[in-house]
């Protein structure tokens, strides 16, 4: 079942780039929580341009193309190791901020973000057991605030 899944999900990516006049090579693996689509190939950079938005795109409509079929794992589409290299980044920005929070006693930022974003901030945090998270905002892309229980500890 899985792998007929994970092969309609490679179909799936490949003739979207189809579509878009892209060779791709897509390949698909599963981590920790989530399936990871990794794409390859000499057109996979265009997906990187504007700030990944294209990627961005391209994993919310496979994630709203197979949210029924997979509902127990997330679905991250990464290109050249993008995704990952940012998540890791965005850890440590999270990192950072909660223990800037704790140090100052002050309520720390990082957004706007997407719901992909935000996630990732909020599990770093939560490693944090003397700091909080928070998003807040009412659109789309949402701000995370970070908050310690403890200033200066």
């Amino acid at each position: 079942m899985a792998d007929d899944l994970n092969t309609r999900m490679m179909e799936f990516v490949r003739e979207i780039g189809g579509a878009m006049g892209l060779s791709l090579e897509v390949t698909v693996e599963l981590v920790e929580d989530a399936t990871r689509i990794t794409l390859a190939g000499d057109d996979c950079d265009l997906f990187l341009q504007r700030k990944a938005e294209a990627l961005d795109a391209l994993q919310h409509i496979v994630n709203a193309a197979f949210r029924r079929d997979h509902p127990d794992r997330r679905i991250v589409v990464d290109c050249l190791d993008y995704r990952k290299n940012k998540d890791a980044e965005l850890r440590e920005s999270a990192k950072l901020l909660a223990e800037r929070a704790r140090e100052t006693g002050l309520p720390q930022e990082i957004g706007p973000l997407n719901p992909y974003a935000r996630r990732i901030v909020h599990l770093a945090v939560a490693e944090d057991p003397q700091a909080s998270s928070e998003s807040i905002g009412d659109a789309f892309m949402k701000t995370v605030v970070i908050t310690a229980s403890e200033p200066g500890s």
